[in-house]
């Protein structure tokens, strides 16, 4: 049964990788032999790096500029996420006010609102503050704990921390920030490093948002950047488009090789008693 099992799971995940494979094998092909390849993920006997070359300067503003571009946008809204979010799930899992309980069950219901509802209203307000074509109205948010999904994956966690730490450390004269910058954030690194991977991924990913509110393309992300490519008049340029696809997967890759073993720790102990 184990030999059966390994099989089973070799080939689920060839079928899972095909994809990848044939867009990395792609990507060395020449234009005039992406498509007529079939399914085959074999290199091509006249394989070139010319598709990289000319995806690399096909725009009017080089591609690496897109790269920074996402990378400021992802590592900010990391950073914003991280903070804003563990300082709201601190409050709510630890912290005595009045309303805490109201105040978290409307938290979850925003959770229950399609992103289109909010669309408009959003692009209007930023519209009246000047933040349209920024990377503002992608930014900021994250700096005001606008994401539900991680304060409520950091309250459950926080949660499972005792709280005699909290006790302890009140005995010993230290306040809420005290208690939240020394106690709770040192301990709480898996679900952080989780909060982290997910929001790079997903602002790294991320191709609605930047399309609403950046029309500049030396502000475009590389998602942007990767419809530029393609053109209903028969002009497109798959072979710099697949190229350009394989690097954008690459700092993904390496940001989740980087905290796997954080992200498995943090989705495992969410929720636990410890």
């Amino acid at each position: 049964m184990s030999i059966i099992a390994h099989v089973l799971l070799v080939g689920a995940s060839i079928v899972m990788l095909y994809p990848l494979l044939w867009l990395l094998a792609a990507s060395f092909r020449p234009e005039n032999e992406i498509f007529t390849s079939g399914v085959s993920v074999l290199p091509s006997a006249n394989w070139s790096v010319d598709s990289y070359i000319r995806g690399w300067n096909g725009l009017r503003v080089g591609f690496g500029q897109l790269f920074i571009n996402s990378f400021v946008i992802s590592i900010l809204s990391v950073i914003g996420n991280v903070v804003a979010c563990s300082l709201a799930a601190y409050a709510f899992a630890r912290l005595e006010f009045a309303g805490r309980r109201f105040w978290f069950a409307m938290m979850l219901m925003t959770l229950m609102l399609p992103y289109q509802v909010t669309l408009i209203p959003q692009y209007v307000f930023f519209l009246n503050l000047g933040w349209v074509n920024t990377i503002l109205p992608l930014v900021v948010p994250k700096f005001l704990a606008a994401d539900a999904f991680f304060i409520f994956l950091m309250v459950q966690f926080f949660r499972g921390l005792p709280k005699e730490l909290d006790e302890a450390a009140r005995m010993d004269g230290a306040g809420p920030w005290r208690i939240y910058w020394k106690i709770i954030l040192p301990l709480s690194m898996p679900v952080l490093a989780t909060a982290a991977i997910f929001t790079f991924i997903w602002t790294w990913d991320d191709f609605f948002g930047p399309l609403i509110y950046l029309s500049d393309l030396r502000q475009y992300t590389v998602m942007l950047g990767l419809r530029t490519f393609t053109d209903n008049t028969g002009m497109s340029d798959y072979g710099g488009m697949f190229a350009m696809s394989v690097l954008s997967l690459v700092p993904i890759f390496v940001f989740f090789l980087l905290f796997q073993r954080l992200l498995i720790e943090g989705i495992a102990t969410t929720g636990m008693k410890r």
